[in-house]
């Protein structure tokens, strides 16, 4: 057998913005990440470049706590673009040395707002670094369309390799990869069904914002990224639940991921047992190398009270603020946000 040549890749953005496509069982994938932010933070600024709004001596300018930060200051440093992230405690420190080696200036907003939480004053600050940069772009990931129009190299990806799936679920901060995604492959298949992963507190799908131990999903605001009336089902789902899964993740199948992986995990591996017949897709963002010293520390979880699997099956609730448990999921039936709150 004579094998291809493989591809040479202009940047390890390119070489690295797409998924590996992993069957874990017949009729369940994952489709995993590297660094999922990386493909809008290329596309958003590809386009960017396109319409003028991006050009020499621009300042990139951008709220954020995770990887959309880092996926940014990747793409800056190459394409010579300063960059400054407005994010919140939840940049630990190694996460902000490595968007500092990268050349970003990082401002840590140390107090959440009264109404918004931590993403509102991170917005406010963001406002103000706008007055002091006249030459500035802000992608914003929260409401720029581009953020899920990137996701139909994933929708190709998928479909050319295991077909269009029945089913795909993912977790739910930007709405992008969700949202974008499925929109795509809807165009083939009007009827696939989406599963929306959120977490306890977060205001997406209707629920009171409020503290939340596991971060990478969710979010104290709404943002206009997320289509709420594309989703089928929305799961809310707790910390324990998704550090559980995210260890069996790598336990079980050496997959080496982050904790919103683990929920969009825990939430797919449920629907494919209960739908035998369908084949479907869990997308995880997020690798686990920023948790080597929380979720996959056996001590810290014991510490915090997480060192048990939660609920092994959801309750069904009919209301996003109905008392269910650390994990309820709600048929949402692809209505709005006010048709179900």
């Amino acid at each position: 057998m004579t094998l291809a040549a493989p591809a040479v890749s202009r940047s390890v953005v390119e070489a690295t913005e797409l998924p590996r496509i992993i069957r874990v069982r017949p009729n369940f994938h994952v489709a995993a990440f590297g660094l999922m932010k990386l493909l809008p933070a290329r596309f958003m600024l590809d386009r960017a470049e396109e319409r003028g709004e991006v050009g020499p001596g621009t300042t990139v300018l951008e709220t954020s706590s995770g990887t959309f930060g880092l996926g940014l200051a990747m793409v800056c440093r190459l394409r010579g673009y300063p960059l400054t992230i407005v994010g919140d405690p939840a940049i630990d420190a190694p996460l902000k040395r490595r968007l500092e080696h990268l050349g970003a200036r990082v401002e840590i907003c140390p107090k959440p707002s009264p109404v918004g939480g931590y993403q509102r004053a991170r917005l406010d600050r963001l406002e103000e670094l706008r007055a002091e940069y006249p030459n500035h772009w802000v992608p914003g990931q929260y409401s720029n369309p581009d953020n899920p129009r990137s996701y139909a190299l994933v929708a190709e990806q998928l479909a050319e390799t295991i077909g269009v799936p029945d089913c795909l679920v993912g977790a739910v901060g930007s709405g992008g990869s969700t949202s974008g995604t499925s929109s795509f492959l809807r165009m083939l298949v009007p009827e696939l069904t989406l599963i929306g992963v959120d977490t306890q507190r977060s205001a997406i799908f209707g629920q009171p914002d409020g503290p939340r131990v596991l971060r990478g999903l969710g979010n104290s605001l709404v943002p206009p990224n997320v289509d709420h009336s594309g989703y089928d089902q929305v799961h809310w789902i707790g910390a324990a639940e998704a550090f559980a899964a995210t260890r069996e993740l790598y336990a079980r199948h050496c997959l080496f991921m982050g904790p919103t992986s683990g929920a969009s995990f825990k939430v797919a591996d449920w629907f494919a047992r209960r739908n035998p017949d369908a084949t479907v897709v869990a997308l995880l963002p997020d690798e686990g190398y920023r948790y080597q010293d929380t979720v996959y520390s056996d001590e810290w979880l014991r510490a915090q009270g997480l060192a048990h699997a939660g609920a092994a099956e959801p309750y069904e609730v009919v209301t996003p603020t109905e008392p269910g448990g650390s994990w309820t999921w709600l048929n949402w039936g692809r209505r709005s946000l006010g048709a179900v709150s």
